[in-house]
């Protein structure tokens, strides 16, 4: 009976114990790289996890080989020590799922995307790197508001949405999204010089340079993104479409 006793009472601890460990999610925030292994290439990537003001994770990936660094997440989720996290950087998203090891220093999953599941593992190397939003000296009245433009590439036209507004504390800010691309606002940095006008997308290594017409009602320059270098034209939203 005694050791009918130990064996139940070691059993509720167990199951006690499981329970209250299954219920408290892990807390992913930190500085994250690895691999992903594809037929005849190594893809290394890197995740940057924290919580925002309001305690609620927000990240950013990189992929040092293609100058990406800071490309915002779409979604994180955590359950137990399951992570979820969404990626919408490109035509395709990619959907990480991934568990973190007990010691919380890695986490190994799957990357998912177009139907085709590859394997990672991410060991945690410190704290998060989240990149500062670029802050920019302020713009005129004409190049505040919507700009639309779109990309010929290779692979079709993409279309980018670029806002751009002054803000209270003196400084400009803004954003650039491609509906046709991640579908997710990017942070820019803004210069203007007149009539001349360039924007910074860090996270994707991009520039555009234009010039600002006489009507303010379009920007004409170039979009420089790694050894590629397009035309481009960004229209005020007010003046119609592309």
């Amino acid at each position: 009976m005694r050791t009918f006793t130990r064996t139940l009472l070691a059993a509720l601890l167990f199951l006690t114990s499981s329970t209250l460990h299954a219920q408290t999610p892990v807390d992913p925030s930190g500085h994250w790289e690895g691999t992903i292994q594809i037929p005849d290439t190594q893809l290394d990537i890197e995740l940057d996890l924290s919580k925002n003001s309001k305690g609620e994770l927000a990240g950013t990936f990189g992929q040092p080989a293609q100058q990406v660094k800071g490309l915002p997440l779409s979604m994180i989720e955590v359950d137990g020590r399951g992570v979820r996290i969404l990626l919408k950087g490109g035509p395709q998203p990619t959907t990480f799922q991934a568990t973190v090891a007990d010691d919380g220093k890695s986490m190994t999953g799957t990357a998912s995307q177009g139907g085709y599941s590859i394997p990672f593992t991410l060991t945690r190397t410190g704290e998060a790197r989240i990149a500062a939003v670029p802050k920019s000296t302020p713009i005129t009245k004409a190049l505040e508001g919507t700009w639309n433009g779109t990309l010929e590439t290779n692979g079709g036209p993409m279309r980018l949405i670029v806002k751009m507004a002054n803000q209270p504390d003196g400084t400009a800010a803004g954003t650039v999204v491609s509906p046709d691309g991640s579908g997710v606002e990017i942070p820019i940095g803004i210069s203007q010089n007149g009539s001349n006008v360039t924007i910074e997308v860090p996270s994707v290594a991009a520039t555009f340079v234009g010039v600002l017409n006489d009507a303010g009602t379009e920007v004409t320059g170039t979009w420089t993104q790694s050894s590629n270098t397009l035309p481009l034209t960004l229209r005020h939203a007010a003046d119609g479409k592309n």
